[in-house]
């Protein structure tokens, strides 16, 4: 067997959108209106959730970790996917593009797993209101959003070292506008197999039973809403759960679509203009879903915004 002739990687060219210039005028602007309403958006809410007292509740703490997910998934790489888009120099530093892989690898997956949470949250709230305040108390609160970010964050490292060890050699052209880690192993030209396997796992464990579990929970929430007497019971119980439903299809939907349809072997624009959707859309709108549908987190804004103002 032949030796790998493999050569140290000190930097990627990410491709991105740079065949396309017109297209990343156009995307800049969108992208950089779009994060900046995903940045104010999600503070306004974990700083209205922490300053009113009303909203320290279960369903608000898990929000507020929604909303600092939000916020860090976008910034792992958006602010360098605005400069790139304006830059003929599109390089990131290995060290960066492991980083990033890492970071928004674990951001990404803490979403799939915080979202089933809050269907969980949502089902004893609804199927066991008498005992919901002892079984979801705030030690479990704590404890079932800090293992979803320190498991993801475990595994996300695994995944980024596994891959970032790998020989690369020839071109080091990523065909995306950030480290994504699928487009990274495509340069490789070692045994990729292990990190395939890991990737499978992962995906396995994120996706289809995170999604599973979510569904159940709500069939269970259906069964027991319907059964309510009252027509107005019945609306409050849709009304609390319809903003979680739709940030759930919304995420689960785009991020399926985009990693469970048959791969092609050449990259396709198409593909990285769907994930710019998905990865800078999704979060902006996570906000908007949530105080639009929901009267306390608007009541607890206008209340906040009027210390605000009375303090000035």
């Amino acid at each position: 067997m032949e030796p790998v002739n493999s050569t140290e990687v000190s930097e990627f060219f990410l491709k991105g959108f740079s065949g396309y210039p017109a297209l990343e005028h156009l995307l800049f602007p969108l992208c950089s209106a779009m994060y900046l309403v995903t940045l104010l958006g999600n503070t306004g809410i974990v700083v209205v959730s922490v300053l009113d007292a009303r909203l320290h509740t279960p369903m608000y703490f898990f929000l507020g970790n929604l909303s600092i997910l939000d916020i860090c998934y976008t910034s792992t790489f958006v602010p360098l996917m605005l400069v790139h888009l304006l830059s003929a120099q599109k390089t990131i530093s290995f060290l960066g593009c492991a980083l990033e892989m890492c970071l928004s690898l674990s951001t990404g997956s803490t979403e799939c797993l915080l979202l089933a949470i809050m269907a969980y949250d949502r089902y004893l709230a609804i199927c066991r209101p008498l005992r919901y305040p002892v079984l979801m108390s705030h030690r479990l609160c704590w404890l079932l959003a800090g293992a979803a970010w320190v498991f993801c964050l475990f595994m996300s490292v695994t995944e980024t070292v596994i891959a970032m060890r790998l020989p690369f050699c020839g071109h080091r052209v990523v065909s995306h506008f950030t480290c994504e880690i699928l487009a990274v192993l495509k340069l490789a030209c070692g045994d990729t197999s292990i990190s395939e396997v890991f990737l499978l796992v992962g995906a396995i464990l994120l996706l289809p039973v995170p999604l599973a579990f979510i569904c159940l929970s709500y069939t269970l929430i259906l069964a027991t809403t319907l059964r309510v007497p009252s027509a107005a019971g019945r609306r409050k119980a849709f009304s609390t759960c319809s903003a979680h439903l739709a940030v759930v299809m919304l995420f689960y939907g785009t991020v399926i679509f985009m990693y469970m349809k048959p791969k092609s072997k050449e990259a396709r624009i198409s593909d990285e203009v769907f994930t710019v959707l998905y990865a800078v859309v999704t979060p902006m709108l996570n906000p908007v879903i949530y105080s639009l549908r929901n009267k306390e987190v608007k009541e607890a804004a206008r209340k906040v915004w009027g210390r605000i103002q009375t303090s000035r």
